[in-house]
């Protein structure tokens, strides 16, 4: 099989042995795989300490596609199934993925949509509901609510019966008033501590000073879900409110069903960015590392 290959710091398209399905796995014939911001840290060793990589590696979580074969003691899938989830270095035509971590293909989306589901939509999901326990009538400002997390993070804190702030660029101000926020604040004209009255959630996908500045905003009692920097419960407890980051289960197909149960109702809607074939996958790299744009970036395969 042909897969987008890490080697020396940079990604290359190299032949690789097709896998093959062990106990508990799937073999997924890969149709879209999701472009994620841990996949281009991975390869540039920004994450070596805690999640060290074996070079050559084949890059990729985020997969949707048709299952190929089955692992011994698989009874959850059939050959031909179309699926979508976490699999094992998706930047490829062939991954492995472990039974828990997928789900059937959701009713009329694509395989891009798909594919860009898991990651984003596992993250917003736990991050709302059981970091931060939002609740009907609560108050939350999605921070980067045009992103591949912010905007499914946006839809479903709306489906929850929350009041939903969003920042996001001038140009996605529409966007994600159409998507279910209840305001939309462009960071670019103005600092959101100065128009946001106080919220009892925060979710950031941003990270660095907007962490910073997203403390003031909180009531007392509130919390703050961060995704790109490391929760300081410290400061957290001197403030009364609480901080924290998602952490997936080892199974998380019970929550991609649910996820996939409110795509089939039309309650989640899955913006896809920018789509590129498997030769451009370091391109599609470099467009992750600018953290702008609207939705997940996708390989298509």
């Amino acid at each position: 099989m042909i897969a987008a290959t890490i080697v020396d710091g940079r990604l290359e398209l190299r032949e690789h042995p097709d896998p093959e399905a062990g106990a508990g796995e799937v073999l997924v014939r890969v149709r879209a795989a999701g472009v994620n911001p841990i996949d281009w840290k991975l390869r540039a060793g920004y994450l070596k300490e805690w999640m060290p990589v074996e070079l050559p590696a084949i890059p990729g979580l985020d997969l949707a596609g048709t299952v190929e074969a089955l692992g011994d003691g698989v009874d959850e899938f059939e050959v031909g199934d179309d699926v979508f989830g976490r699999g094992r270095g998706s930047y490829a035509e062939y991954a492995l993925a472990s039974v828990g971590t997928l789900a059937l293909k959701p009713a009329g989306i694509g395989f891009a949509e798909a594919a860009a589901l898991n990651v984003g939509g596992l993250t917003a999901w736990l991050g709302l509901f059981d970091v931060a326990d939002l609740q009907p009538g609560q108050r939350v400002l999605i921070q980067g609510g045009a992103g591949g997390v912010g905007a499914l993070a946006v839809q479903l804190a709306h489906w929850k019966g929350a009041y939903v702030i969003a920042t996001s660029s001038a140009s996605n101000l529409d966007f994600v008033r159409t998507i279910g926020a209840d305001e939309a604040v462009d960071y670019g004209a103005v600092r959101f501590e100065d128009v946001v009255e106080p919220v009892d959630v925060v979710f950031d996908t941003v990270g660095g000073e907007v962490t910073e500045r997203s403390w003031s905003v909180l009531r007392p009692g509130g919390t703050l879900i961060v995704i790109a920097s490391m929760p300081d419960a410290d400061r957290a407890a001197r403030l009364g409110v609480r901080v924290g980051s998602p952490q997936p289960p080892a199974e998380t197909a019970p929550v991609l069903r649910q996820l996939a149960a409110l795509v089939e109702s039309g309650d989640l809607t899955i913006p896809v960015g920018r789509r590129y074939p498997l030769a451009a996958a370091a391109e599609a790299q470099a467009a992750s590392e600018t953290g702008h744009g609207r939705g997940r970036i996708v390989l298509e395969m």
